[in-house]
């Protein structure tokens, strides 16, 4: 965790995020880039992940899959990707912020585009 919030603090174009007793304290993203970041993870993340996110080439992003992984982690791999993977680094395009919202939204059932 303490890597996840030293690289969230080096990282160009990313908002600051702290823990305290083991939740996220940060800026929530706009509802505007709430409806970006629905796209982003249907569209982007959906070719790899299955446009249901429920696996492909990469593995399922769904609350059965996901729930039992800590949240740091997740943001973590959203941000920097996992080196010897096709799974991306985003942090030039997402804040932590923002990966933090897409992570608990996967954990809680990742909304449709129509439903935002």
């Amino acid at each position: 965790m303490r890597i996840v919030l030293l690289m969230a603090l080096l990282a160009p174009n990313t908002v600051s995020a702290q823990t305290v007793e083991g939740s996220w304290t940060t800026a929530s993203p706009t509802r505007e880039r709430q409806q970006v970041l629905v796209r982003v993870v249907r569209q982007d993340c959906g070719s790899c992940h299955g446009m249901r996110l429920t696996g492909g080439l990469g593995p399922p992003l769904t609350p059965r899959a996901l729930n039992e992984r800590p949240l740091e982690a997740l943001v973590s791999t959203t941000l920097y990707g996992r080196p010897g993977t096709p799974m991306p680094a985003w942090n030039t395009l997402l804040s932590t912020a923002d990966a933090l919202w897409i992570a608990q939204q996967l954990q809680a059932g990742f909304p449709d585009e129509a439903a935002r």
